[in-house]
C-alpha cells in the first residue's frame, strides 16, 4: 500500500493540524516532492516542526524520508536504468525471461485498460472540439505521438506532429492556438521538452490531453485531462506498449465518432496513398493455365 493511501485512510483520526498538511500532501503531491520542507510550510501555511511530527506520525524518522516514500509512490524513484539492467545480467539463457516479459505486458495492458475508464469519451470531446490538434511526444514516446498523428491525419486534416526537429521546438510551440488542443506523452524521468510543450499550452489557453504514468505527472498537473497508462517491465526500459494500445483505443473511438464522414476521408487518403506509391499494390496473381 502506498504512502498516499496510507494517508487517507488514516485521515479522520489525525488532529486539525496534521490534517491539513494531509490535505496538501493528496492535493499538491508534485510541491512535496520537488519543493524544500520550508517552501512546503509556507504554502500549507504551517511550520517546519509540524510537518516533521507529519512524517514521524506515519513511521518516518523525518520529513525527508516521507518525501522520498511519496516520491517512490509516484513512481517517481531515483532507480537508474544501469542498476535495473543489473538484474538481466546472467538470464540470457533463462527461458522464463520472454514469457515474463508478456506476462507483465498483459498485465499492463489490464491495468491501463482500467485506469481509464470514461476518460476516452471525455478526451474525444475535446479533440473533436478543437480546431487543431497537436501530438508532442519525444525520445521513448516519440513513436506514441507520431503513430497518433499518423493515423488520426487519415481522417482529420488538421493534425500536427510536434517534434522539435532542427531546433524548431519553440516555433512549433508557438503554433497552439487558444481553440486548439495538445496531447503531450511522457513518462518517469519526465521530458523536459514534454513539460515545455504542456506550460506553452498552457500559457496559449489550449486544451491539453496529458498521456503519462501518473495522475502526479508535471504534465498531468498541467493537463485537462489526463490518459494513464502503466510502464511496468521486467528489462531496464520502462514500457511504451501500453501506451500504443491506449492510443489505438482512443484514434478507435475518434474515428467511430466521425461516422460516415469519417469513413469517406479514410477511403480517400487510402485511396491517395496508393496512388501516390507511398502504399504498395498487392502483386497480381497470374491466372492458370
Amino acid at each position: 500500500m502506498g504512502i498516499r493511501e496510507v494517508i487517507r485512510q488514516n485521515f479522520a483520526g489525525l488532529s486539525p493540524a496534521l490534517q491539513d498538511i494531509a490535505k496538501f500532501v493528496l492535493d499538491r503531491p508534485n510541491d512535496v516532492v520537488t519543493v524544500s520542507m520550508r517552501t512546503v510550510a509556507q504554502r500549507s501555511a504551517t511550520k517546519p516542526p509540524t510537518l516533521v511530527r507529519f512524517a514521524q506520525h506515519f513511521g518516518f524518522k523525518g520529513w525527508p524520508e516521507l518525501k522520498a516514500a511519496l516520491a517512490l509512490d509516484m513512481g517517481l524513484g531515483p532507480e537508474q536504468y544501469g542498476e535495473r539492467a543489473k538484474t538481466l545480467v546472467g538470464r540470457v539463457k533463462d527461458d522464463t525471461l520472454v514469457s515474463e516479459m508478456f506476462k507483465v505486458q498483459r498485465l499492463n495492458l489490464e491495468a491501463t485498460e482500467r485506469l481509464n475508464e470514461g476518460t476516452l469519451q471525455r478526451v474525444c470531446a475535446i479533440l473533436e472540439k478543437a480546431q487543431a490538434v497537436h501530438s508532442a511526444g519525444f525520445r521513448a514516446c516519440f513513436p506514441v505521438a507520431f503513430s497518433f498523428t499518423y493515423v488520426y491525419r487519415l481522417f482529420r486534416n488538421a493534425v500536427h506532429l510536434v517534434d522539435g526537429q532542427g531546433g524548431s521546438l519553440e516555433m512549433q510551440l508557438r503554433a497552439l492556438g487558444k481553440s486548439d488542443a495538445l496531447v503531450v506523452i511522457s513518462f518517469t524521468p519526465y521530458s523536459k521538452e514534454a513539460l515545455q510543450a504542456a506550460q506553452a499550452a498552457k500559457a496559449a489557453g489550449c486544451a491539453i490531453i496529458a498521456m503519462t504514468d501518473s495522475a502526479a505527472s508535471p504534465i498531468s498537473l498541467l493537463a485537462d485531462e489526463t490518459i494513464l497508462f502503466a510502464i511496468h517491465s521486467p528489462s531496464f526500459f520502462p514500457s511504451v506498449t501500453a501506451a500504443l494500445a491506449v492510443t489505438e483505443a482512443l484514434l478507435e473511438m475518434l474515428a467511430s465518432r466521425a461516422g460516415k464522414a469519417g469513413v469517406r476521408r479514410i477511403d480517400q487518403s487510402e485511396t491517395d496513398l496508393f496512388a501516390s506509391g507511398a502504399y504498395l499494390q498487392a502483386p497480381k496473381l497470374r491466372s492458370p493455365v
